[in-house]
C-alpha cells in the first residue's frame, strides 16, 4: 500500500509529501502519529517544498549577476551604511508603495551587492524581480527594435514589481536609449519600483541623460522621494585583494 501511495504522490508531483511520507515509512515514524498529525506533517512538507521551488524559480527568473544576502552586508563604519535603513528596505514594503531606491558610490564599493541583496529578499517574499546591467539592457532594447520584439521586451519589464538597473550612467544615453528609458520609466511610474545603482552622484544624472525636457521628466519620476543610499570608503574589491578573509559585501 505504501509503495502504491508513494508512486501516486510522485506521479501527481506532490514531491514534498512524497519525501516526507517516504522518510516516515523508512524510519518507522508513521506509527508515532495520529491520522490528523500525519496529514498535517505531509501537508506542511508539501507547502514548504512548493514555496521553496517558487522562490527558486523567481530568483532564477530575476537573472541576478550573483547571489547576495541582506544578512551578509558589511556595515563597516567607513562605508556610511545605515543598518536600520537597510533592514527597513529589506522588508520590501517600499515595493507596495511604488517607491524607488537609489544607491550611489565609487566603483567596487558594493552598490550592486546591496541592490541584489534587497532583490533576493523581494524574491523570497514573493515579488516579481528583474535585474539588469543598464548598458546591456539598452543594447538589448536596440536589438529588439530591429527584430520586432521591442514591445514584448518592454511589456516584460513592466510586469516586474521590482526592476534593478545596475551600473546606471556608465555611458551617456543616445537618443534611442534615452527614448527607451523615458518609456520604461513612464510605464512603471506609480505602479512598480526601481532600484538604481550608479557611480555618478544624482547631481550628474541630468547631464548624463541629456536632452533637457526628457531628463527633467525622467529624473522627476525616478528621484522624487526615492530612498538614498550613498556609499563611501575604499573599493571592496581592493580590500579583498589585500585581506583574503574579507568576504562580505
Amino acid at each position: 500500500m505504501n509503495t502504491n501511495t508513494l508512486d501516486k504522490l510522485r506521479k501527481m508531483k506532490f514531491f514534498g509529501m512524497f519525501h516526507a511520507f517516504k522518510s516516515s515509512v523508512e524510519t518507522g515514524k508513521t506509527n508515532d502519529y495520529t491520522a490528523d498529525e500525519l496529514l498535517a506533517v505531509l501537508v506542511d512538507a508539501e507547502w514548504d517544498d512548493r514555496q521553496n521551488r517558487r522562490i527558486e524559480r523567481t530568483i532564477l527568473g530575476a537573472k541576478f549577476r550573483y547571489k547576495a544576502s541582506v544578512e551578509e552586508v558589511n556595515y563597516h563604519a567607513d562605508r556610511s551604511i545605515d543598518r536600520n535603513q537597510i533592514k527597513r528596505l529589506a522588508d520590501c514594503t517600499f515595493i507596495d508603495r511604488f517607491e524607488n531606491i537609489i544607491i550611489t558610490g565609487s566603483t567596487g564599493i558594493g552598490k550592486s551587492y546591496i541592490a541584489s541583496a534587497i532583490g533576493y529578499q523581494a524574491c523570497i517574499l514573493g515579488y516579481r524581480v528583474f535585474y539588469a546591467s543598464t548598458p546591456k539592457l539598452f543594447a538589448k532594447l536596440k536589438m529588439a527594435k530591429a527584430d520586432g520584439s521591442y514591445i514584448k521586451e518592454m511589456a516584460r519589464m513592466e510586469r516586474q514589481q521590482l526592476l534593478i538597473l545596475d551600473d546606471f550612467g556608465i555611458q551617456p544615453f543616445d537618443a534611442q536609449s534615452r527614448a527607451a528609458l523615458m518609456e520604461l520609466i513612464e510605464d512603471r511610474h506609480g505602479k512598480t519600483s526601481l532600484i538604481i545603482t550608479s557611480q555618478l552622484p544624482v547631481s550628474k544624472w541630468f547631464e548624463m541623460i541629456g536632452e533637457k525636457t526628457i531628463a527633467d521628466a525622467i529624473l522627476d519620476r525616478i528621484v522624487h522621494d526615492a530612498h538614498r543610499i550613498e556609499l563611501k570608503g575604499e573599493s571592496m574589491r581592493k580590500k579583498r585583494s589585500v585581506e583574503p578573509e574579507f568576504s562580505h559585501q
